[in-house]
């Protein structure tokens, strides 16, 4: 007897016609045709079951404050810095949290079940430390909520941050980060770097750096993170994010690069749709667009995950919560458009980015946690194609949101009928 029973589904390897068992709240069994008794039965209709969505890299102090104090008139990186310098003293806990939580019901409506979001430290009231705790415990029961303490305005630059960080860290933050590439000099840049890995391993924490977040292709100190992490014995536990200075490198330099941070076992996290927004602004033709070299960083055996990064907030104005909507974009950016690349994009944004946030219990196995998506899509190709229905979210064996199928009802001249998203697809997605 499963308290929940999940029929017909394709899983993301290409198996089909599973059945899937779930039992006080983990995954009892997996096998193809099964039957059993259960509480509930949801026919998946061999669309896709997918574990859940997880963004490695996102603001949720920023979320949803468009337009607050004034908008972003040029669109940079430094005039988001700058408006939010000038919203953040007027920040309250109860406003902050208001945002929070109304974005997570829009992340979990997108089958977003986990985020690991920055906290800014540089303002010494912790207002956004604050509520951002409260938040992870307000949403514990259907998304994993990870903070990393994050000096906005650089650890050095900003004279209280070092402080700040210290107490959001006792206050129960849980990833040390940092921003090298915004502190006055590149000595005072590197500098940091190794304090707050020094921090991190003295807490035995781990790491995740705004790392080279700019066009600059001097901008190095991704190489100082790799050289650091391995100095304290942190392999496996730091992540550089957005490394959009790779960009702009030259490629002796990156084939120097790429090994130091395999061997570092850094992750890489870039943000597809903010990194292409914000960069190249003092371009004009050609213009660079700023993704860092992700089919280089996972042919060298680098964990990739993709973020979000921002939603509706000083620095980008769109964005919906939906981790497709990055994958997506990663694929035009990248150019990786092969079914095996749209597949691998998939990974980034589901299982590359749990083990880099270290989530426990993740994944379609056999005593895995119950949270899974159904998607209205057979794979994981056309899933980042079609960005389709979350028809069901799963935490923990229970459904938690759902969303009617999409079809569109036609009424041609001598064609009535219906037309499925999918209709398009070739038959054969190998």
């Amino acid at each position: 007897m499963f308290d929940l029973l999940i029929v017909n589904a394709t899983l993301p390897d290409g198996r089909t016609g599973q059945g899937i068992g779930i039992r006080d709240g983990r995954i009892a069994e997996i096998a193809p045709g099964l039957q059993a008794e259960a509480g509930q039965i949801v026919d998946a209709g061999g669309h896709l079951l997918s574990p859940p969505f997880v963004d490695p890299h996102f603001h949720m102090d920023a979320t949803l404050s468009l337009g607050l104090p004034r908008m972003n008139r040029s669109g940079t990186l430094l005039e988001g810095i700058a408006l939010w310098g000038d919203l953040r003293p007027t920040l309250t806990k109860e406003a902050v949290v208001e945002r929070a939580v109304r974005y997570c019901d829009l992340a979990v409506s997108k089958g977003l079940m986990a985020v690991r979001s920055h906290v800014d430290v540089s303002d010494p009231r912790l207002v956004t430390v604050e509520a951002l705790l409260e938040v992870r415990e307000i949403v514990a029961p259907y998304l994993d909520l990870q903070l990393v303490a994050f000096p906005q305005d650089g650890y050095y630059r900003h004279p209280d941050a070092a402080a700040a960080l210290e107490r959001a860290l006792d206050m129960g933050v849980d990833v040390v980060g940092g921003i090298p590439h915004f502190e006055r000099t590149m000595e005072a840049g590197r500098a940091s770097v190794e304090a707050l890995c020094r921090i991190a391993a003295d807490r035995g924490l781990g790491v995740d750096m705004h790392c080279d977040e700019t066009d600059d292709p001097l901008s190095r100190h991704v190489e100082t993170l790799a050289e650091q992490t391995v100095r304290f014995g942190l392999q496996g536990r730091v992540a550089g994010s957005h490394l959009t200075s790779m960009h702009s490198m030259d490629n002796y330099y990156v084939s120097k690069l790429l090994p130091l941070m395999a061997e570092a076992r850094l992750a890489a996290i870039p943000n597809p749709l903010i990194n292409i927004m914000i960069q190249g602004r003092h371009d004009t033709y050609p213009k660079r667009r700023g993704l860092t070299r992700i089919p280089e960083l996972m042919a060298a055996g680098i964990d990739v995950g993709l973020g979000q990064d921002c939603v509706m907030d000083p620095w980008y104005s769109m964005g919906t919560g939906d981790l497709l909507d990055v994958a997506h974009m990663a694929v035009h950016a990248t150019q990786l458009g092969s079914q095996d690349d749209k597949r691998a994009l998939f990974e980034a944004v589901t299982v590359n980015s749990a083990r880099i946030i270290g989530l426990q219990d993740y994944g379609l196995q056999v005593g895995c946690h119950a949270d899974m998506v159904l998607l209205q899509a057979r794979d994981p190709a056309e899933a980042i194609r079609l960005r389709p229905n979350r028809l069901k979210v799963i935490r923990r064996g229970k459904v938690i949101a759902e969303t009617a199928p999409e079809v569109t009802r036609l009424s041609l001249p001598g064609r009535p009928g219906e037309l499925d998203p999918a209709a398009y697809a070739p038959r054969d997605a190998s």
